[in-house]
């Protein structure tokens, strides 16, 4: 019996949220989550403590009691005015008693005797609702056990609110009631934001007067390593066997923001031609903060540096009489953007240097509502911890964790200013490693649970999209659903205007036309850039984890996959089915299967004989009127993963064991390895153009689908405007037009993409639908 397949839909749900379907006017804060009512008790301080061998004799702390639930303030030493300033939420759906109980103890006290206690109804709490002005507290006479009063108060307010309240970041929640104080920073909201990356370009001209160790070496292999932090990248060997080598080559780097490592240049000499070893002629130290910044194409200024001997000790009172030197240019390129994300699910596109952003044309919202059916994600103690993780730009934000639930509610709305439409958000959800069950061998793993990805441009502008997403994740098994995940979204748009314009944009800034990197070249950087933002992130605290990290940015996306291979040859097979499709079309119409419509082509041929000024306005009329008659068919959700395109159900566990397989392979003998290693390597470069092919024309075929209503919008009006235009234009003259401009001298044209390339170029795909 085979088993059902999943649904893996996305579906539109209702929440009780505050914003309708399309937002008038402007939108405000937190008006795409469910507001979750909370008692706030803030713990400040206490004053007239006395322990058991009189003042400043007791380590004093608080425990805040509200039924089965209990919190505890960090305890302070020896302290008879002690300040905690701690807050601490309890969800309206926990409290099951009426009164809450603020007792101050003494952790000194063996015999667990209080100092004094204060309780009150929750029903007295006042109400506040942000942007009301924050309650002033009081303090309250402590009563011992006896219930007498002692001259020992706390200062303490409380109050009803919701998750919008300012105190509700850094409180203690009752979702957490089973984290030690020292854990709760784990379990909290977090924002985290990437360093800014820029490409060092080091481009090696020369050298001269080069020592070398071995006077008698004939024809010297020299060549110039360049380190930056952990990287090391190597030139070639100067095709010029003396002692004033040559290379004019470009070394690139990706280095972050602050400039805390130094380029170390090297000029080394191989010892033996047929062998890695070698020796350092001289080298030379460079800080990043002396660097020359560039924002265009003009070329660095090249300067003559003196390299150090090896073992020479460099002083500035030094009088250096002879030395090597080596000619390079050095800049840190601004004008470029640097890819840390695949191409097709970028969420920047901005070059690194401010000043060359575009302006912002519209916001982001998003909420983070809740997830459902979650499966287990630590069997042994049968729970999970999960979080949300949104990344947009150099912005992630991480939602609070949600201890032991398999249906959390975050209800957390977080906002990005947004300067391209044709950029994905990528929202993962999580299981929280460092809240037990920590791996004694990899440590706290944060297992993933899931992704979902959103293109702005699928968004309708101010349109409100509440929706519910399943979670998939691959496995070796194969596919798992693990839950689903429910967001609303909203895309605003401050300027209608330039968010057209930037249709007709390059999709890149103009450094990538103008000095292009290779494929190879980019592959390498952003492997540099994503080390380098792990780097960066895991030393917050909390750290973000490199699991996660990776996750979110598809790091292994490009490696070997007979299940991409056969995805990818059946999206172009599609393609190639609507021309086979015209073929027979045609056959019907010469084998006269239906007369009349055989008559009316005939008739349409001879008016494009005798009339040929009909062709391209006939060719856009059909092209406006085609568009027209699909927007009733327009898609209505955003796309998401599809299980049967991504061919996740026609693959077996072999090719499945491939596919997760890692490189090296775990297979035996090394000569196998070596081989299959290279043919995945290949075959995953020939994947990679066969999805670029089917990218391209699933794109012609978005340009009426309205999967991006903006893009296909601008296209239906432009064909409706060039149909009128070329009615009135004498076919000759365009064809005249058009050969010009083909055959145009290369010194007057441009050599940036044409608007047409460009506005291709933003179209959608159905890479946004697969694995």
């Amino acid at each position: 019996m085979t088993k059902p397949k999943e649904d893996f839909s996305i579906k539109e749900i209702s929440a009780n949220i505050s914003a309708t379907k399309f937002t008038i006017g402007p939108a405000t804060a937190y008006d795409l989550v469910e507001h979750m009512n909370y008692l706030f008790v803030n713990i400040l301080q206490a004053r007239n403590l006395i322990g058991l061998a009189g003042p400043n004799s007791c380590d004093p702390y608080v425990e805040v009691k509200l039924g089965n639930y209990k919190a505890t303030t960090r305890f302070l030493q020896k302290k008879s005015n002690p300040e905690w300033y701690q807050v601490f939420a309890f969800k309206k759906e926990h409290i099951q008693t009426a009164e809450v109980e603020v007792i101050v103890k003494d952790r000194a006290n063996i015999t667990n005797e209080i100092i004094g206690k204060v309780s009150f109804l929750v029903s007295d709490a006042p109400l506040r609702v942000p942007p009301d002005s924050c309650l002033a507290p009081q303090w309250y006479r402590l009563e011992d056990k006896n219930k007498k009063k002692v001259t020992a108060e706390v200062m303490m307010s409380f109050w009803m609110g919701t998750q919008v309240d300012e105190a509700f970041s850094g409180a203690w929640q009752s979702d957490s009631t089973i984290i030690s104080n020292d854990g709760v920073a784990l379990t909290r909201s977090q924002q985290y934001y990437s360093p800014r990356l820029w490409y060092l370009r080091v481009n090696v001209i020369q050298a001269q007067d080069l020592v070398l160790r071995d006077k008698n070496m004939k024809d010297p292999e020299i060549f110039v390593k360049a380190t930056l932090g952990t990287v090391v990248v190597r030139s070639k060997v100067s095709p010029k066997k003396n002692v004033n080598p040559t290379w004019n080559e470009d070394i690139m780097f990706v280095a972050a923001e602050p400039f805390d490592d130094s380029l170390v240049l090297s000029v080394e000499n191989k010892l033996h031609p047929k062998k890695e070893e070698s020796v350092s002629l001289g080298r030379y130290v460079m800080a990043l903060s002396n660097v020359q910044k560039r924002m265009n194409n003009a070329p660095a200024s090249s300067k003559w540096y003196n390299l150090d001997m090896p073992g020479e000790l460099k002083t500035e009172q030094k009088q250096v009489k002879f030395a090597s030197k080596l000619n390079i240019r050095i800049s840190l390129d601004g004008g470029y953007h640097v890819l840390d994300e695949c191409t097709q699910y970028s969420s920047d596109l901005r070059p690194t240097a401010k000043p060359l952003w575009r302006p912002v044309i519209g916001v982001l919202h998003l909420g983070i509502l809740k997830a459902t059916g979650l499966s287990e994600m630590k069997p042994m103690e049968k729970r999970t911890d999960a979080y949300c993780l949104a990344k947009y730009g150099s912005r992630w934000v991480q939602t609070r964790t949600i201890v032991n639930s398999l249906a959390p509610q975050w209800n957390e709305q977080y906002t990005w200013d947004v300067y391209d439409p044709c950029t994905v958000i990528s929202i993962g959800v999580f299981d929280n490693g460092h809240i037990q069950g920590v791996d004694t061998v990899r440590g706290p793993w944060h297992q993933r649970i899931g992704k979902v990805r959103i293109r702005l441009s699928t968004l309708e502008m101010n349109r409100v999209y509440i929706l519910s997403y399943p979670l998939v994740i691959l496995q070796p098994s194969g596919l798992k659903k693990m839950g689903e995940v429910q967001l609303a979204v909203r895309f605003s748009c401050s300027s209608l205007i330039n968010t057209i314009n930037t249709y007709s944009q390059p999709l890149l800034p103009k450094m990538h036309y103008l000095s292009p990197l290779s494929v190879y070249q980019l592959d390498t950087l952003r492997q540099q850039a994503v080390y380098l933002i792990s780097l960066n992130l895991s030393n917050s605290q909390p750290p973000l984890r490199k699991e996660v990290i990776g996750y979110i940015l598809d790091v292994g996306s490009q490696t070997w996959s007979i299940r991409k291979s056969k995805a990818n040859y059946d999206r172009v097979t599609t393609l190639l089915t609507g021309f086979l499709a015209m073929i027979n079309w045609f056959k019907k119409i010469r084998n006269w299967t239906n007369p009349a419509t055989t008559i009316f082509i005939y008739i349409l041929f001879l008016l494009v004989v005798f009339f040929p000024q009909v062709i391209l306005p006939a060719m856009f009329l059909f092209l406006f009127l085609t568009g027209l008659w699909r927007y009733r068919k327009r898609p209505r959700l955003p796309p998401h993963v599809d299980a049967n395109l991504s061919h996740a159900y026609t693959t077996n566990e072999d090719e499945f064991d491939e596919e997760f397989d890692p490189i090296p392979s775990r297979k035996t003998g090394e000569v196998l390895k070596w081989r299959y290693d290279r043919l995945r390597i290949i075959a995953a470069r020939m994947q990679t153009v066969l999805g670029d092919l089917a990218t391209q024309g699933e794109r012609l075929q978005s340009l009426l689908s309205w999967q991006d209503p903006r893009a296909t919008a601008i296209f239906v009006c432009f064909s409706l405007i060039v149909c009128l235009v070329t009615y009135k234009i004498p076919f000759h003259y365009m064809i005249v037009l058009t050969g010009t401009h083909v055959l145009m001298h290369p010194r007057l044209r441009v050599d940036f993409p044409s608007v047409p390339q460009n506005f291709l170029r933003r179209m959608s795909a159905k890479t946004d639908s697969m694995f």
